[in-house]
């Protein structure tokens, strides 16, 4: 399975039911960076997310539940996740 960042927010959405969301695949600008698999994608992405699952939990909690939801894609080979929490 190809990891994208359709497949990653469609993942987000059902997990987290987000009011703001937004995936980005960085992974090109990795090449040759540890992770990186010489495709220019689907190793490094960047998520902006405001959920209220997130009220009144700290941030570490908030970015705990984004990797929950996305471990079978860091199982697969997402290497890099950068996690902004929109409050």
């Amino acid at each position: 399975m190809d990891i994208t960042a359709a497949a990653l927010e469609q993942r987000l959405r059902e997990r987290l039911a987000p009011q703001q969301l937004e995936v980005l695949d960085e992974s090109y600008q990795h090449a040759g960076h540890a992770g990186a698999n010489g495709s220019g994608f689907g190793t490094h992405f960047r998520v902006r997310i405001k959920s209220p699952r997130f009220d009144g939990q700290a941030r570490v909690a908030c970015h705990r539940l984004v990797y929950d939801a996305l471990q079978e894609f860091i199982d697969q080979g997402l290497h890099a996740l950068a996690i902004e929490v929109v409050r």
